[in-house]
């Protein structure tokens, strides 16, 4: 469902992963924005009203045969335009400017030395050399007639250039992400010094305009909803119930890899606490025989997601013999990283995004339906990243408890064993997570004392265990040679999952909860009361270049 706020700021994806990104940043500064792909109709685009538009980088070399092109319409809507990296080459290449083929790149952390004398609009109130994130080979070497150079580096002599009669700029670095110190700052220079944007976009706002806009959709139609009792599928089951009351049915389905206690604990919410008709399906040996001897990622999410929709289909052909109405629309918690990971951008009526885009992982939430289903698709918060997500549920009313509960995978345990599943390993992996969990609880619980903040700088933002099922070590336990499995904890900061970086856990003033302390005893824990490890290992890599989850 889109957001109806007029006038948005849109960033035009050329198949960036975290084209996304930069929408969020924009939402961040308090201005609504959108992301259509690099082809769209301009005509359309400009019955939008942009304020302005956002060029995203790419994977592509403007080289390649069939590398994205800009449409020349696009600057000429009379709106100001500022490309990134893949989006400042289209931008150059499309007005005349050259960007020749070189053998060097720049990727990481990159000094920027701004060019003072330019005068630059974009950069003004930054540092004259600071950090920014770089990640290109090419880039522009000839500017276009009426641009100015503003930055460069040791490898990119134009690294950001500028044209402000005609209100176009653009960076080779990227500002939108974190790693780059001071891009919030020319983010903001561009809407408010450049654009002249007055920010209105607040989620308060969004949450009567949703529930609204659902009513009109629905009308008196009945909705299932898929619940798996993470802040995602809570909050689309809290609109839906705001919205339509009693024509809601959630539907619940076990498929037997769980986190410990977790389905008793989706009971006590939806059975109980909330007014919404709960349906809980037992489906754990159903898929315990479907996935034996699978071991390949991919093909364990696929068998998954087409699962999981064969149990609801056979539910919801139940609840309409039971109802008498015919089900109209299927609801489910799909959010904006679960689009851009899956690549499910590239097409479909709920497309959003560049079709460049590339497949991380898929998401059973975008298993394609089996031909012949009838339900209309219902996915409020399709376009929010998952903090947005998270103050939603407050504006709401969900309970705290639930708001910040950290993400699970769809798939759930069976993605965190690395090999295939069984039984034992899940049973395995279930007891580790719980220690896991329970040990950064404390340290996050510990962390919001200290500084009266839930979401304080230095918390962990997700956290648990991870299986390699087919590797084993030797160890020694009662002077005894031991040969059995490690467990890798994973633990990471962020605020929207398209970028992270690993757990330092080093926030908290207690020296009880300092990160020695939290590894240790995760790490004792684990080897003492979980039957068949003998090894814990830390995993410090961020994302990028790593994903979150190990698959």
């Amino acid at each position: 469902m889109q957001n109806k706020t007029p006038n948005p700021v849109v960033v035009v994806d050329f198949g960036a992963q975290y084209a996304q990104l930069i929408a969020r940043r924009v939402r961040d500064l308090g201005v609504y924005s959108e992301v259509v792909p690099y082809d769209v109709d301009v005509g359309a685009l400009g019955a939008k009203r942009p304020k302005a538009l956002i060029l995203s980088g790419g994977p592509a070399s403007v080289y390649a045969e069939d590398a994205p092109g800009l449409n020349p319409g696009l600057l000429e809507l009379g709106v100001p335009v500022l490309g990134f990296c893949y989006g400042m080459q289209a931008m150059a290449v499309a007005l005349g400017g050259e960007v020749p083929q070189t053998d060097v790149g720049e990727y990481g952390p990159t000094r920027l030395e701004c060019a003072a004398e330019a005068g630059s609009a974009l950069l003004t109130g930054t540092p004259e050399r600071q950090k920014v994130w770089m990640s290109h080979r090419d880039s522009v070497g000839t500017l276009p007639k009426g641009f100015v150079c503003t930055a460069s580096t040791a490898t990119t002599p134009i690294a950001a250039m500028e044209d402000p009669e005609r209100r176009l700029y653009a960076t080779q670095f990227h500002p939108e992400v974190a790693h780059t110190t001071h891009g919030q700052e020319m983010l903001s220079n561009f809407l408010f010094k450049i654009c002249r944007i007055t920010p209105n976009w607040k989620i308060d706002d969004l949450a009567a305009q949703m529930i609204a806009a659902l009513k009109e959709r629905i009308g008196g139609a009945r909705v299932i909803c898929g619940l798996s009792g993470g802040v995602d599928s809570s909050v689309v089951a809290a609109l839906l119930s705001r919205a339509i009351g009693d024509k809601l049915t959630c539907v619940f389905v076990d498929h037997g890899m769980l986190r410990k206690d977790e389905g008793k604990a989706v009971s006590e919410v939806f059975g109980k606490q909330f007014d919404v008709d709960f349906v809980y399906v037992h489906a754990e040996e159903r898929y315990l025989d479907l996935l034996a001897g699978v071991s390949e990622p991919e093909q364990k999410r696929h068998l998954i997601g087409t699962e999981f929709w064969k149990v609801f289909f056979d539910e919801a052909a139940k609840l309409e013999q039971r109802t008498g109405d015919k089900i109209k629309y299927l609801a489910q918690g799909t959010i904006y990283p679960d689009t851009i990971e899956s690549g499910s951008a590239a097409g479909g009526t709920n497309a959003v995004g560049s079709k460049k885009a590339a497949t991380i992982k898929s998401h059973h939430n975008l298993i394609p339906f089996p031909e012949g289903v009838h339900f209309n698709l219902i996915e409020p918060l399709r376009l929010l990243f998952k903090d947005e997500v998270r103050r939603l549920g407050l504006t709401l009313g969900l309970p705290p408890e639930l708001v910040w509960r950290q993400p699970f995978p769809g798939p759930g345990l069976a993605v965190r064993i690395i090999g295939d599943i069984t039984a034992e390993r899940l049973d395995m992996l279930r007891e580790a997570d719980a220690i896991v969990r329970e040990e950064i609880d404390a340290y996050n619980d510990k962390l919001a004392e200290e500084s009266g903040r839930r979401d304080a700088p230095g918390s962990v933002w997700q956290y648990f265990a991870v299986l390699p099922a087919e590797l084993r070590s030797v160890g020694v336990m009662g002077d005894e040679r031991t040969y059995q499995n490690p467990i890798i904890v994973r633990a990471v900061e962020s605020q929207d999952a398209m970028t992270a970086d690993w757990a330092k856990l080093d926030a908290c003033q207690d020296p009880e909860f300092s990160f020695s302390r939290i590894l240790s005893r995760i790490s004792t824990r684990i080897v003492g009361e979980v039957s068949g490890v003998n090894r814990v290992i830390y995993d410090i890599t961020s994302k990028p270049p790593g994903t979150i989850e190990w698959e």
